[in-house]
């Protein structure tokens, strides 16, 4: 690999903040390219972004002049050229839980509240039906972290589950979701809140947040 890894991102994505916390625990050097979602319609939207990333989403990883693009892909794909330290437990049975857990929050919470269904469906109905679908998404969550979990999602390491739960549980707190129904949910943020790799990665950590919300 010749040149420095450039990662498209919004601060206050949760799909590139799960990368950032990636490239942070396995001491990754990159730098940031900020692409607003909101300003001027959005700069996702642009033609010039979508000659990078033709799906017009964040984040998308720039390596040697390649586009990658979906954060658990680009994910595997750190965990494939950086193996250690590795976001998967050694035990079979634990990295299919392990990837359950990230598909119930990627897959099953993030795209339903996502901005272009948010835009969809509108001011008045947005916080409802965020908070809705966040709540049904973690509910099962939380059941399975009764089976799994230990200091964090699955046992006494970080793996690939934990880098998707303290983003979704920030977007929880954004909308207004009431977290004290599930227990395991907010003890394991708690714990990974703690951890340097997800306070520098924070949206209030990025150079291209806000000062009102720095």
């Amino acid at each position: 690999m010749s040149s420095k890894l450039v990662l498209c991102s919004y601060f206050r994505s949760s799909c590139s903040w799960r990368v950032r916390a990636v490239l942070l625990f396995k001491e990754i050097d990159y730098e940031t390219k900020a692409i607003n979602l909101v300003l001027d319609g959005g700069q996702q939207n642009s033609e010039e972004y979508k000659a990078i990333n033709p799906n017009g989403t964040v984040p998308a990883l720039i390596v040697d002049g390649q586009c990658l693009n979906e954060s658990l892909a680009i994910i595997e794909y750190l965990e494939e050229v950086y193996p250690s330290p590795s976001v998967f437990p050694k035990d079979p049975i634990k990295r299919a839980q392990t990837r359950a857990i990230a598909q119930m929050i990627v897959s099953g919470i993030q795209p339903l509240q996502n901005l272009r269904v948010l835009q969809k469906v509108g001011d008045e109905k947005k916080g409802e039906w965020a908070v809705f679908w966040m709540t049904h998404g973690f509910k099962g969550v939380e059941k399975m972290l009764e089976k799994t979990s230990g200091k964090y999602c699955v046992g006494d390491d970080v793996t690939f589950a934990d880098f998707s739960l303290v983003p979704q549980v920030y977007n929880a707190h954004r909308f207004g979701v009431d977290m004290s129904q599930f227990p395991n949910v907010v003890r394991i943020n708690d714990e990974l809140s703690k951890l340097p790799i997800f306070q520098e990665s924070h949206p209030s950590k990025q150079p291209d947040c806000p000062a009102d919300l720095r």
